[in-house]
């Protein structure tokens, strides 16, 4: 028996209703992005408003998305069995009260509390809104629809910083949270009367709970090994027993998900190269992405002192710029094929941040080369995501688009909270290798820090390269 609500019946004779579907799982995206590119910009003066380290405040970031991508795949797996509206749902609501929450505390800890209750709200949400899309969609316009997706989640991230620049300039850094209330309840309310009831359950209503616990306690594990590398130091027991814990668990994840009657994540997808490789890459892109907003959020504020909103309107570079060439590859993609794209896409990132590694070095004036490397790595991520997102759905079997959607978005998530934590990991080794303290970026001298920065970057350029190598695993052009 279906329990979910159906659409109302006006919206659903609509001629574009499909369209609006795909309009309302674009709510998730933007609100997602919103709040990610926010809180990055947020980060240096939550750093001095908190008076905590660095590696302490990057949690700020590293919680919601490791919450988000550890209970992922179970809701994904609840959600074949009971439907995918009613989490969808609940999700926006979660996620909304607990961005109320984040605002209204005076204690770092409790605010990486809040931030893994909103990780579960993303999560109940993400679990849904791919499959919801290419369903809604159809196979004819599946890269239309995902390339309509890249763009409202390059809105929230273009919007992100500016809007958190004149929050943290003029309301304080609460604001940064609460702007996201309105439209995550707005979702709930939307999705409620448009989303359309599910009409495959799924038969078999066993749960891998075992592979669940293992899951979550290795990529916890991995996290950890990645953000403490300086705080606990590479000899320390801590961080031994962690790397020893992760190196045993995914292992063991792996062998119990091979074993499982009903297993959280379909590892069997992993044995198309199509799929393998655009699932890497789309973990690779979103590493890029979140490393880069964190680096240089750093950057702008502690190495060039410049305000919060002056950073945030050269942070929006980036996304702008994803923001206008998604939608045009997106359409491309179904005419010339993924590999052109995705290739041009990471050889221009790898530009970029070649470029803008020079400008932070002193080589190049930073005027407005140092806009035009931003723009130019915002193009180059615009050109890929959406071609390499549609095609990585496009090399999964029709009746496992569902367990695809849900590690596309699983692998997207933990991209950024893999970016973020060898980024602040990096950076602290940077500054302890050039200053003896690698613990703040708070009084280190403004060239020390730009350089450091400047090191870090070529990290970035491994992604972009690894990323642009994994999706050259499929064919060229879009299957069906």
């Amino acid at each position: 028996m279906n329990y979910e609500p159906p659409p109302l019946k006006l919206v659903a004779r609509l001629s574009w209703y499909p369209w609006l579907v795909v309009g309302t799982t674009c709510i998730g995206g933007f609100i997602g992005q919103l709040d990610a590119s926010i809180v990055q910009l947020a980060l240096p003066t939550l750093e001095r408003e908190f008076n905590v380290s660095l590696n302490a405040v990057s949690w700020v970031a590293i919680a919601y998305s490791l919450a988000f991508a550890s209970i992922l795949p179970v809701f994904a797996r609840l959600s074949e069995i009971f439907g995918r509206k009613l989490p969808s749902v609940f999700g926006y609501a979660v996620f909304a009260g607990a961005s109320a929450l984040c605002g209204m505390v005076s204690d770092l800890r409790l605010l990486v509390v809040f931030r893994v209750i909103q990780g579960v709200g993303g999560a109940l949400v993400g679990a849904n809104s791919i499959t919801i899309l290419v369903k809604a969609a159809g196979a004819a316009r599946r890269g239309r629809a995902m390339g309509i997706l890249a763009a409202a989640q390059a809105v929230g991230i273009s919007t992100g910083p500016v809007i958190g620049g004149l929050l943290l300039a003029m309301l304080g850094w609460r604001w940064v949270f609460w702007v996201a209330v309105p439209f995550g309840f707005l979702g709930a309310v939307v999705s409620w009367f448009v989303f359309p009831q599910t009409t495959e359950l799924a038969h078999d209503k066993r749960i891998d709970w075992l592979g669940a616990l293992l899951l979550t306690t290795a990529l916890t594990s991995v996290i950890l090994v990645l953000s403490k590398l300086q705080a606990w130091g590479p000899g320390s027991s801590a961080l031994i027993s962690t790397a020893s814990a992760a190196i045993i668990l995914l292992p063991l994840f792996v062998w119990r998900e091979r074993r499982a009657a009903a297993p959280l994540l379909d590892l069997q997808l992993f044995r198309i190269p199509a799929f393998s490789g655009g699932v890497i890459a789309v973990n690779l892109s979103y590493a890029l992405l979140y490393s880069m907003f964190f680096l240089m959020s750093f950057a702008f504020v502690r190495g060039f002192h410049e305000s919060p909103l002056i950073s945030g309107m050269r942070l929006a570079i980036i996304p702008i710029a994803l923001g206008l060439v998604a939608p045009i590859s997106g359409a491309l993609y179904e005419r010339v094929g993924v590999r052109t794209l995705t290739t041009a896409g990471m050889a221009l990132c790898t530009g970029a941040i070649v470029l803008l590694s020079s400008i932070l070095a002193g080589v190049m004036g930073r005027g407005i080369a140092l806009l035009g490397a931003l723009a130019l790595f915002g193009s180059g991520l615009g050109l890929f995501i959406a071609p390499n997102n549609s095609a990585t759905m496009a090399a999964a079997p029709d009746d496992r688009s569902g367990e695809a959607g849900g590690l596309l978005n699983l692998m997207r998530v933990l991209g950024g909270t893999v970016g973020v934590a060898i980024a602040s990991t990096a950076l602290s080794l940077r500054l302890q290798a050039l200053t003896g303290n690698g613990s703040r970026t708070l009084g280190v001298p403004t060239q020390t820090l730009l350089a450091a920065v400047s090191d870090v970057l070529w990290i970035l350029g491994a992604f972009a390269i690894v990323a642009g190598c994994a999706a050259l695993l499929r064919g060229q052009k879009p299957k069906g």
